[in-house]
């Protein structure tokens, strides 16, 4: 049985007030490459664990789970052209393997780290899903603009040395009418040591305390530890283009009913943002 899917609010004009909005190119930050290597090595270490949390994923609930949050809100595919969806920071690609296995979407998955790819490219071959993984920066898409439908992202905002620069390119690479969903935590707000301890199942147990420590050291150098979210997200979907938002806050309550290897201890929320 498919789950009940996430709840929006009603849809909004992508504009506010009240909260600081997000710098504009001219006054970002530039990006560090020293720190997009040392941020690409830690991923990379942590590949194989991460393939293992997402297989487990895939043998527990939280396939139908994520299916029943996912497919509702995508857009219907162009008139006579398959549903093009764009998985950002796929990681072990999970989203992008669990789209061409339920729709038969045209599913890309990109990422920095190499070692992700593998293990995504390995995903795919053992469930018999058609989709490509390519190696590429989510603040600087190799793609024209409108190629996709839809734009998927999982836990990668906040490890963006450049969020709001990413969510332009986002914007750009939907066609009009497309649809973005980011669901995402306010790990910015959290010591990753800390967490870790938490106890029962979850799918921060068992790292290497010196993975814990330097995601910890990595995490207190990116821009978004220092801002309130998800407001700074809605106001930086809203200056990137988008044509509404929307925002979901109870997303673990339905995704993380079961307490297993795959738990995210930190609250995570959806947004969904339409060109």
């Amino acid at each position: 049985m498919t789950p009940a899917c996430q709840s929006f609010p009603a849809e909004t004009p992508a504009a506010g007030a009240g909260l600081q909005l997000p710098a504009s190119p001219a006054q970002a930050p530039a990006r560090s490459q020293a720190l997009a290597e040392r941020i690409e090595r830690y991923w990379t270490r942590r590949s194989a664990g991460f393939g293992q949390v997402r297989r487990s994923e895939i043998a527990g609930d939280k396939w139908e789970a994520w299916r029943g949050e996912i497919l509702p809100w995508l857009p219907k595919p162009r008139e006579g052209r398959t549903l093009a969806v764009l998985d950002v920071g796929t990681g072990p690609g999970f989203f992008a393997v669990l789209l061409a296995c339920e729709t038969g979407c045209e599913a890309t998955g990109i990422d920095l780290s190499e070692g992700m790819l593998r293990e995504a490219r390995a995903l795919a071959r053992e469930t018999g899903c058609q989709a490509r993984f390519l190696h590429m920066d989510a603040e600087a898409l190799d793609f024209e603009d409108g190629t996709f439908d839809a734009v998927l992202v999982r836990n990668l905002t906040w490890t963006l040395q450049r969020p709001a620069q990413a969510y332009r390119e986002w914007c750009r690479v939907l066609r009009p009418g497309g649809v973005l969903l980011n669901f995402d935590a306010d790990y910015g707000a959290v010591d990753f040591t800390e967490i870790a301890k938490a106890e029962g199942a979850h799918a921060h147990a068992g790292i290497a305390q010196d993975l814990l420590q330097e995601g910890e050291d990595i995490r207190r150098l990116l821009p978004l530890s220092a801002e309130p979210r998800p407001q700074w997200d809605v106001q930086a979907l809203a200056r990137a283009g988008f044509a509404s938002v929307a925002l979901d806050q109870d997303l673990s309550s339905r995704v993380f009913r079961v307490r297993d290897d795959a738990y995210n201890p930190v609250p995570m929320f959806a947004l969904r943002a339409v060109k």
